[in-house]
This record gives structure tokens, C-alpha cells and sequence, in this order.
């Protein structure tokens, strides 16, 4: 059994017990349960259910097991002849969910 979920503007292929590596989601530490309303897609062993754009009574169930920074992207601008150099780092915050069920009625 599987699921497609909608999570920050992403769509990511979930099963029971895997982890996922997400956008953060505010208002949410380290432990606490998260509930993912916006399913696309389920697959159990009858067939396929498509969600019109979303399954209705379908939601996946996890617990947040990080919350983290992912490593630093330095971002260079640089012209010729100019003198003008300008650098920055960006680092992104993520989120690691351990899914722990798809339920759906």
C-alpha cells in the first residue's frame, strides 16, 4: 500500500515506516504527530483511488523525528573588469517525518 501526498508544494510517494525528508511545517517539534490531509493518490490491493484534485476521508498518519538544516548553497555573483564580487549562503530548513499509517474510509 502506498500514497502520493502534497506537502509544501511538493509531491512525494509515501509508504507505512519509511521516512521523509519535507518542508517544514510551522507549529510542529520534534515528537509530535502530523496528520497529511492532502492525498493525491492511494494504492492498496483492490486498486487505485485518484483524488479529484483530493481523496476524500484519506489522510496519512507520521511523527516528526527531525527538524534540521540542510547543508549551506553559496550563491556567487561575480563581473569582470567591474570589481564586483557579492557571496551569500543559504541553508534550508527540513523536516524528517517517520510515516506510520495511510488510513482511509
Amino acid at each position: 500500500m502506498y500514497a502520493i501526498i502534497e506537502v509544501g508544494g511538493k509531491q512525494y510517494r509515501v509508504e507505512p515506516g519509511m521516512d521523509l525528508v519535507h518542508e517544514v511545517v510551522p507549529g510542529l517539534e520534534v515528537g509530535d504527530e502530523i496528520t497529511f490531509d492532502r492525498v493525491l493518490v492511494i494504492r492498496n490491493g483492490n486498486g487505485v483511488r485518484v483524488g479529484h484534485p483530493h481523496v476524500e476521508s484519506a489522510r496519512v498518519l507520521g511523527s516528526v523525528e527531525e527538524v534540521g538544516r540542510r547543508p549551506k548553497v553559496v550563491v556567487q555573483r561575480f563581473k569582470a573588469k567591474k570589481g564586483y564580487r557579492r557571496k551569500k549562503g543559504f541553508r534550508q530548513p527540513y523536516m524528517k517525518t517517520r510515516v506510520v499509517s495511510i488510513e482511509k474510509e
